[in-house]
């Protein structure tokens, strides 16, 4: 509250900015080429321009395409109200309470449309300065100043091929620079969110963050932990889907604020087999991005958390315990433990139990077992996160060359290998073995085999 009275007394902050004039720009000129554009994004402007609106694609998409980037999904910012987009569009929905805008669909895309933003010092906050609830409406100058990067408010009309451009962003774009509109400090308080931010698009672009931008970030890391989980969810997802990852996490690092996403991060890349594993899967992830492929979200915080998963693990073979129920264990320990840090949808949740439970039934190569592993939904990511453990040097490659070799093999040679296999030395070759139990086990046992690590279905590899 002190912070913000004083930021209104001293009119330091973007909301009490004097409105704008904007620099208009040929896109043209500056080498934007309007075939990168989705046709439905260009429609819903046109749309609401014949309706007498203003329409303009704005922020990343928009600062993409004058980098030469193809936009992954584009959004349109407009002076018609909620209700007013809703009217246009037969399939639209108006979402939100922090910010209400309309996503407008068009099939499975969605053109995210928002109303100008006005600059309002009234806006609910909680103790720490974060905005709580701000749906005041006003003019495109103030909603230029409202958004957090100069890179990110740009608007484009494609109508007449203008850029507008109010706070200097093309020439930050030209010098490869992040710079935060308004005093960085008191817009990271607004949202805590705009540090990962920052760091996320200057891994994603190879920008630099600008020193008065970067300064504020280590000292207010701590305003992290007041931004809802979900939120966080959503923003390691995307800085994981980047396209570089692995850099993304390093600034995070650098920049002090990893531990209000991953507390265990450090200890995972500090690990010479953890640090070896968590690179080799997020390069796999970038490569695939970079080639345009799907990615999936389960198997990316599978391979985040494996090392602490996979040392639980260990343990508990350590006592005495049953490779699968210490394995299961294991997962429950991790995941309780993350669920405090990231709000990580059930459904991935699900992908991640499956992916690592699957790992030690590559070791059943007996009987009709390698068949039933062969038709599970997730046998495909399975498999790759295998791969993955042996690259990583976690097991032994003969075990991945043994299935490869079953999946592209004829009903006969599956035969004869499984056959091959009975009658040679044991299967077992995780890289993890497991102690001698006092009591005897049955034979027909299904808790036998030796322990294996279970990461399975790499997302920087294919889904099912």
């Amino acid at each position: 509250m002190i912070n913000r009275l004083l930021d209104r007394l001293l009119g330091r902050g973007p909301r009490l900015a004097k409105p704008r004039q904007a620099k208009i720009l040929r896109g043209a000129d500056l080498g934007l080429q309007r075939e990168l554009i989705s046709p439905n994004a260009i429609k819903v402007c046109e749309t609401l321009q014949r309706a007498g609106f203003k329409a303009y694609l704005v922020g990343g998409a928009v600062r993409d395409l004058l980098l030469g980037i193809t936009p992954k999904d584009f959004d349109v910012a407009t002076n018609a109200t909620p209700e007013d987009v809703k009217a246009e569009f037969r399939r639209a929905m108006i979402i939100g309470r922090r910010f209400r805008l309309v996503h407008v669909m068009f099939g499975r895309e969605v053109i995210e449309t928002s109303t100008f933003r006005a600059l309002n010092p009234e806006a609910k906050t909680d103790e720490h300065g974060r905005v709580l609830a701000d749906n005041l409406f006003g003019s495109q100058s103030e909603d230029a100043t409202r958004r957090d990067f100069t890179v990110n408010a740009l608007y484009y009309d494609p109508s007449s091929d203008e850029v507008l451009d109010y706070h200097g962003g093309v020439s930050d774009l030209k010098k490869r620079l992040i710079r935060m509109i308004g005093d960085p400090a008191t817009r990271y308080r607004e949202d805590p969110v705009r540090m990962l931010r920052s760091v996320r698009f200057a891994a994603k672009l190879g920008f630099t963050i600008e020193e008065q931008t970067r300064a504020p970030i280590r000292e207010m890391a701590e305003l992290i932990h007041n931004v809802p989980v979900a939120r966080l969810f959503d923003e390691m997802l995307k800085l994981l889907q980047s396209g570089q990852a692995m850099a993304c996490l390093r600034q995070l690092r650098d920049a002090g604020l990893h531990h209000g996403l991953l507390p265990l991060l450090d200890v995972i890349l500090e690990q010479p087999q953890g640090a070896r594993f968590v690179e080799i899967a997020l390069a796999r992830t970038d490569e695939r991005v970079r080639e345009g492929k799907s990615i999936s979200p389960g198997f990316l915080f599978a391979t985040l958390l494996w090392q602490q998963v996979r040392t639980r693990w260990e343990a508990g073979i350590a006592r005495g315990d049953y490779p699968i129920p210490a394995l299961m264990a294991a997962i429950d320990l991790a995941l309780d433990e993350q669920s405090e840090q990231l709000a990580i949808q059930k459904r991935f949740i699900a992908d991640m139990r499956e992916i690592w439970s699957l790992q030690p039934r590559f070791e059943r190569r007996t009987g009709s077992q390698p068949y039933r592993l062969l038709e599970h939904i997730r046998y495909r990511a399975g498999f790759d996160f295998l791969m993955l453990r042996t690259d990583a040097g976690e097991i032994e490659p003969e075990l991945v060359a043994w299935w490869d070799r079953f999946a592209d093999g004829s009903p006969n040679e599956r035969d004869t290998m499984i056959a091959d296999l009975a009658r040679g030395p044991g299967s077992s070759s995780t890289g993890i073995s497991r102690p001698r139990r006092r009591r005897r086990r049955s034979s027909g046992s299904d808790q036998g085999g030796t322990k294996v690590d279970t990461l399975g279905g790499s997302e920087g590899a294919g889904e099912p």
